[in-house]
C-alpha cells in the first residue's frame, strides 16, 4: 500500500448516509374523532404512513378532507383518538406536554399555511426564535438564521418585520424557520402557496438539497399538482385513507 493511500483521511459518513434505511416517520392505525353535537365525526381512520430518511411525500386531497388535522397529528400539535406517532423512533404517545415541546423544537420543522411570524420580531429574529428557546447564544442563533434566509433569498429584508414584508416574503421567512433547527422531520402546509414561480422554485432546489445531503423527511400537503409531483412520493387523503398515487407513466 503506498504512504499516500495510508495517509489518507478515513471516508466521513454524511447524515444521510448514517440514516440510510431509517425510518424518520411512522403511524399506525391513527384515528381522530371530534364530537359533534350527539354525533362523533371520524376525520382519520385507522390511517397508516411510513416516511424514510431524506424521503418526501406529498399529500393531496379535496378541502375539508382532514390534511391539516394529519398534519397537526404527525407534529404533535393535537392527540390522536386512537393509533400511534413515532418520529426517529420516539413515540410521541409516551412524551408530557413539556417533553414533547423539546422534542418538536429538536426534531420537527413547521411551514404553517398562515405563516405565524411574530409581528414584533424582524425576519432573522423570526428565524432565529426555535435556536434561542432551545437556548442557543443570540448571535449564534442569527447567523445560523442569516444562512437560512439566504438561501431561500431573504437576507436582503432580514431587519424587516411581517408587517413590512410581503406574503410570499413571510413565507420564505417561515420556511428558514422550519429549517434553521436542522429537524428530523419538516411538516409543510401549502409551502409554496404564496410564491411565485421563480421563488417556489428556489424551495424546490433547497428541498432537493436537504434531501439529498441530509436526513431530513418531508411531508408537504398541497393542492399544487406541480409540487406534488416533485416529490418523492404522492397520497391521497380521502374518506380518512391514504392510498398511494401512481406516478406518471409508470
Amino acid at each position: 500500500m503506498s504512504e499516500a493511500r495510508r495517509e489518507s483521511a478515513p471516508h466521513q459518513e454524511t447524515p444521510m448516509e448514517r440514516a440510510a434505511g431509517q425510518t424518520m416517520l411512522e403511524c399506525h392505525d391513527l384515528t381522530r374523532t371530534y364530537r359533534e353535537g350527539p354525533q362523533d365525526i371520524t376525520v382519520l381512520d385507522g390511517l397508516a404512513l411510513s416516511v424514510a430518511a431524506g424521503e418526501r411525500v406529498a399529500i393531496v386531497g379535496s378541502s375539508g378532507s382532514g390534511k391539516t388535522t394529519l398534519l397537526n397529528l404527525l407534529g404533535g400539535l393535537d392527540r390522536p383518538s386512537r393509533g400511534e406517532v413515532r418520529i426517529a423512533g420516539e413515540p410521541l404517545s409516551a412524551l408530557g406536554e413539556a417533553a414533547l415541546g423539546r422534542f418538536r423544537n429538536r426534531h420537527i420543522g413547521f411551514v404553517y399555511q398562515f405563516h405565524h411570524l411574530l409581528a414584533e420580531f424582524t425576519a432573522v429574529e423570526n428565524a432565529a426564535l426555535p435556536l434561542i428557546v432551545r437556548g442557543l447564544g443570540k448571535k449564534a442563533a442569527e447567523a445560523r438564521a442569516m444562512a437560512l434566509l439566504e438561501k431561500v433569498g431573504m437576507a436582503p429584508r432580514a431587519d424587516h418585520k411581517p408587517g413590512e414584508l410581503s406574503g410570499g416574503e413571510r413565507q420564505r421567512v417561515a420556511i428558514a424557520r422550519a429549517l434553521v433547527t436542522d429537524p428530523s422531520l419538516v411538516l409543510m402546509d401549502e409551502p409554496t402557496g404564496n410564491l411565485d414561480q421563480h421563488t417556489a422554485a428556489g424551495i424546490l432546489s433547497l428541498m432537493d438539497e436537504l434531501a439529498r445531503t441530509t436526513a431530513c423527511a418531508f411531508v408537504i400537503v398541497t393542492h399544487d399538482p406541480a409540487l406534488a409531483a416533485h416529490q418523492d412520493r404522492v397520497m391521497r387523503l380521502d374518506e380518512g385513507r391514504l392510498t398511494e398515487q401512481p406516478r406518471e407513466g409508470a
